[in-house]
């Protein structure tokens, strides 16, 4: 059953058909919206094949990417591009319409009141959020809090959609989810139905109500695949297509995305910095993340978060946090 959640008297929740739920935009147009503008069903297909599934999606990729694809030529792509640009009405937007495309972000809660102040109101949608810091800093906590808080409704600054969760260093618990959705006052069992672990993510959000994506934690298989610094430029161009994918998930469906990071020793740090860390990744990383987080361990259970970069945020404001309840 596609699902999202809502609220019923006495504040229970319970799962309810998407078909139910009036007021959810979708700002996307699906791919096989082509055919009927003349596209041939056998290109829409290739398309799909390719991991393209809607026609947002494909006006993210350049005719080159396009035209790489088997059996779709230069003059079969422009008439793909062509039509799709008519259903999505691409082209310059004014900063009129661009303030009105920004209405439709969603922040969903952290579970923390504090730190939601911090962002302005909670995780962004349509972003990509990276939270970087040492071992048993509150990232991957952090991560399955999202797991519950995402699946809460409207009026509880919820995001009312499912979650994909990519799991590259094991250390996803579903058992830390049920504390979670019960603080929340949710079912634990239909919470755990409503998150996945997939790799065809753009074919399941084209399909079904998706609000967040988790990458936990985003730089672990490179670290482990490329090794040495004669690998550090084939690491960092693949490292840039994953996040180049990320980013057009988060634009296409309007997802969330929540990507913890490991850090590294800084010997430039100097001898004047208390905690010579920095994020791993590099400038690509850097680049291709919204906002940047660093956590960090307080006294006792403290957790500290603190905003090392954003567009929207003031930066070097940090806040203490509980690690046990994010």
């Amino acid at each position: 059953m596609i699902a999202t959640l809502k609220t019923e008297e006495a504040s229970q929740l319970q799962l309810v058909e998407r078909e139910d739920i009036d007021d959810e935009e979708y700002l996307f147009e699906a791919i096989d919206k082509l055919i009927s503008a003349g596209i041939n069903a056998g290109d829409v297909k290739k398309l799909q094949d390719a991991g393209i599934y809607t026609c947002n999606g494909l006006m993210m990729h350049t005719k080159k990417n396009l035209t790489g694809i088997r059996g779709l030529s230069e003059a079969k792509v422009d008439k793909i591009c062509e039509a799709a640009e008519k259903i999505v009405n691409y082209g310059y937007i004014t900063g009129s319409d661009a303030l009105l495309r920004r209405k439709s972000v969603i922040r969903i809660t952290t579970g923390s009141q504090a730190l939601d102040e911090l962002l302005g109101g909670g995780i962004e949608t349509s972003a990509i959020t990276e939270a970087f810091g040492e071992f048993r800093s509150g990232k991957t906590q952090l991560a399955h809090t999202l797991c519950v808080s995402t699946q809460l409704p409207a009026n509880m600054r919820g995001g009312n959609g499912k979650v994909a969760y990519i799991d590259t260093e094991g250390t996803f618990r579903p058992d830390r989810i049920i504390p979670i959705a019960e603080r929340f006052g949710m079912d634990p069992g239909a919470v755990l139905d409503n998150y996945n672990l997939l790799l065809g993510l753009a074919a399941k959000m084209s399909e079904e109500p998706f609000r967040l994506l988790i990458v936990d934690s985003v730089i672990a298989l490179f670290r482990v695949d490329f090794t040495g610094r004669g690998e550090l430029a084939e690491r960092q161009q693949k490292l840039a297509q994953m996040l180049s994918r990320l980013t057009k998930i988060a634009e296409e469906f309007n997802v969330a995305v929540y990507m913890t990071n490991q850090v590294i020793a800084d010997p430039g740090g100097g001898v004047f910095i208390s905690d010579p860390k920095k994020p791993a990744g590099g400038h690509v990383l850097a680049h291709a993340a919204t906002i940047r987080l660093m956590f960090r361990k307080g006294k006792g259970e403290q957790r500290v978060c603190k905003v090392f970069d954003a567009p929207n945020l003031p930066e070097a404001e940090a806040i203490s946090l509980h690690y046990y309840y994010f």
